[in-house]
């Protein structure tokens, strides 16, 4: 494991028990099980056409939150979509929403949080908003802001909580 990787959420929770915890139980795709970076966000509805745009734009490391109103209709990334973002330098997503593609995407050195799958295609009109504050399972995700994730869940901090 990448000494980038190399950090346990109990154990950050345990230094910093006041950090917030995502209360959501999703479900992890890809070979990436941890990961951790600076947070952007989009919000949409049935909509992927944002996350395209941005998982296909420069990263460096940050974690996509996508906040899909826990719609489950239809699937707000794909392997290609996500294969892109592991390409250009993003650390991974989370999706309040579904995927698709699950056993190409489980293939990637990506890590991916999902409610789960549906092999429906989303609309790709763009609709939506970047860079918006996004709240889902009792926790504000603001953009800027950290974001660890592992098997045990999800935590948020305005500051960093590991270093490198």
């Amino acid at each position: 494991m990448s000494e980038k990787y190399d950090f346990a959420t109990a154990d950050l929770i345990d230094i910093a028990p006041d950090t917030p915890s995502c209360e959501t139980q999703f479900r992890h795709f890809g070979r990436r099980y941890r990961f951790y970076g600076k947070i952007r966000t989009i919000r949409c509805h049935r909509d992927n056409g944002l996350v395209k745009k941005l998982m296909n734009s420069h990263s460096d490391g940050e974690v996509l939150v996508v906040d899909g109103g826990g719609d489950l209709y239809s699937a707000l990334m794909g392997d290609m979509i996500a294969g892109a973002g592991a390409a250009n330098g993003w650390a991974g997503a989370v999706i309040f929403g579904p995927i698709r593609d699950n056993e190409a995407i489980n293939d990637m050195e990506f890590g991916v949080k999902a409610l789960g799958s549906n092999p429906r295609k989303s609309a790709k009109d763009g609709a939506g908003e970047v860079d918006v504050p996004v709240s889902f399972g009792g926790i504000t995700f603001t953009p800027g802001h950290y974001l660890y994730s592992d098997s045990d869940g999800i935590l948020v901090s305005e500051q960093p909580l590991h270093k490198e």
